[in-house]
C-alpha cells in the first residue's frame, strides 16, 4: 500500500474518510492533495453520507407532522438502518484495499476528487 500525505496507509486513510460519515471525508479531502484513492473515498463520503443526513433530517422534520408523522419515522428508521449497513461495507471494503465505487455519488466522487 502506497502512504499518503498524512503519513497513513492508502487503506487506512481511505477508512478513515468514512469513520465520521461527510465530515471525516471533509478532513481528508483538505489533507490529502495528491492521492486520487483517498480523495476519492473522502468525495465518496462526502456525497453519500450528507445526501443521506439530508434526507434523515429532513425525515426527523417530517415525522414531528401529528399522525401522518408515524410513515416518516418508520422511513427514517429505514434510511438509518440501510446508512449504517453502507457504513459499514464501505470502511469494511475499503479496509481490504478494494475501491468500492457506489452507482452515482462513486461517479461524482471521480469526477470531483481531481
Amino acid at each position: 500500500m502506497a502512504k499518503t500525505a498524512t503519513g497513513l496507509e492508502e487503506n487506512v486513510a481511505g477508512l478513515l474518510c468514512y469513520a465520521l460519515w461527510w465530515a471525516s471525508g471533509i478532513v481528508f479531502l483538505i489533507l490529502e492533495p495528491k492521492n486520487k484513492l483517498v480523495r476519492f473515498h473522502a468525495m465518496q463520503s462526502i456525497v453519500t453520507f450528507g445526501i443521506l443526513t439530508a434526507v434523515l433530517i429532513a425525515l426527523y422534520i417530517l415525522g414531528l407532522i401529528p399522525f401522518i408523522g408515524i410513515v416518516f419515522n418508520i422511513l427514517s428508521g429505514l434510511v438509518g438502518l440501510l446508512a449504517f449497513i453502507l457504513w459499514i461495507v464501505l470502511m469494511v471494503t475499503t479496509v481490504q484495499g478494494k475501491k468500492y465505487k457506489l452507482p452515482w455519488a462513486g461517479d461524482q466522487a471521480e469526477k470531483w476528487a481531481g
